[in-house]
């Protein structure tokens, strides 16, 4: 009989960012008092499933997400560094226009193709890498169920991928809440089913930085 392996990707909670840049990479960037309430939430909503592995994101937010799982499932977290968010030009840098960053001429050659995208990490690219990602955690839980922690826009293209769509997209159209969790079923090594749960809807702002 085929094995039915699920694989959850988990977003991190709300970022504490008073001064609201694309944080991206950058380190130092930790939950708010409101994000460690998403993660707990995450935590109690994956209270009493099958969960034998867990992996993250190496940033410091991805981090603080998965410690109420490890607490929850008595389970090590592995740190996959292809669960990272993407490459981003503009990291550092307040987005938009107005006193944004979209307001300055040096940065408009960056905007040139919303296809690749030019202004960071091509799509084609993250999509490659979180598949990998995905695998090894579907071959570690095997019959079971594994939670990757990751990142909005690496999590958002992956689920493009699975279900053969576009990569390219405005990011105000992504499903991918705060401390959402996107969720890949297998049969055996054949993807049957992509899913979508938001147990912390309506919690903390809920907007954030695209990509955040």
């Amino acid at each position: 009989m085929t094995e039915t392996t699920t694989v959850h990707l988990l977003r991190h909670g709300e970022v504490h960012n008073p001064e609201g840049v694309l944080y991206g990479r950058l380190p130092g960037y930790r939950l708010s008092e409101d994000g460690r309430l998403m993660a707990k939430a995450a935590a109690d909503w994956f209270s009493g499933r099958d969960v034998t592995a867990l992996f993250s994101s190496p940033m410091q937010r991805a981090l603080e997400t998965a410690a109420p799982l490890v607490d929850t499932f008595d389970l090590p977290v592995s740190v996959d560094d292809r669960l990272i968010e993407a490459d981003n030009r503009f990291e550092g840098l307040t987005f938009g226009v107005g006193a944004g960053s979209l307001r300055r001429p040096e940065h408009w050659r960056h905007l040139r193709n919303p296809f690749t995208p030019s202004w960071g990490e091509p799509y084609k690219e993250i999509a490659a890498r979180m598949r990998a990602a995905v695998i090894r955690a579907r071959d570690a839980a095997r019959g079971h169920e594994a939670i990757a922690v990751s990142h909005q826009l690496p999590i958002w293209i992956l689920r493009m991928h699975a279900e053969k769509r576009r990569l390219w997209h405005h990011p105000g159209r992504r499903e991918c809440g705060l401390a959402s969790i996107t969720s890949l079923t297998f049969e055996g090594a054949r993807l049957v089913e992509v899913s979508y749960a938001d147990p912390c809807a309506g919690m903390g702002g809920q907007t954030g930085v695209a990509g955040a």
